[in-house]
């Protein structure tokens, strides 16, 4: 497999380290949206979070929250987000969690300003989403 982040999480890519546990990894985004913005992966290669073994998730969320606390005290304020597969807009099919540091000035705005035409649902679809969710 041509995996970036496996080949990174491997040692053949280097890549600015922040911290690292048995399972998972955290580094600089080598093209930042801002300065410090970081990602964090699991080192075993999962294209979506659901595909991955609760211990793993657990562990890449683990450092997800201590990382975003470090990126906080430096930035102030910090974006979490995840693209979990091709078409919410995951460019390399390997779970990452992005932190983006943020500011009132970087004219990247809420996540719903992501969307130019937001839909408008009635109450049927929302209780038939809702139902269909829930009976999984």
């Amino acid at each position: 497999m041509d995996c970036v982040f496996c080949k990174i999480a491997k040692g053949e890519i280097k890549a600015r380290t922040i911290v690292e546990t048995q399972k998972s990894l955290a580094f600089l985004d080598a093209f930042p949206l801002a300065l410090g913005h970081s990602l964090v992966i699991p080192k075993k290669h999962h294209e979506k979070i659901q595909d991955m073994s609760p211990d793993d998730n657990a562990d890449l969320f683990g450092l997800v929250h201590r990382v975003v606390s470090m990126v906080d005290k430096v930035t102030g304020s910090t974006l979490v987000a995840v693209h979990n597969g091709k078409a919410s807009g995951q460019e390399i099919p390997h779970v990452h969690v992005h932190l983006v540091p943020r500011s009132s000035g970087d004219s990247a705005g809420p996540i719903h300003s992501m969307f130019s035409k937001r839909p408008k649902f009635s109450d049927e679809q929302f209780d038939d989403v809702l139902r269909k969710i829930k009976s999984i």
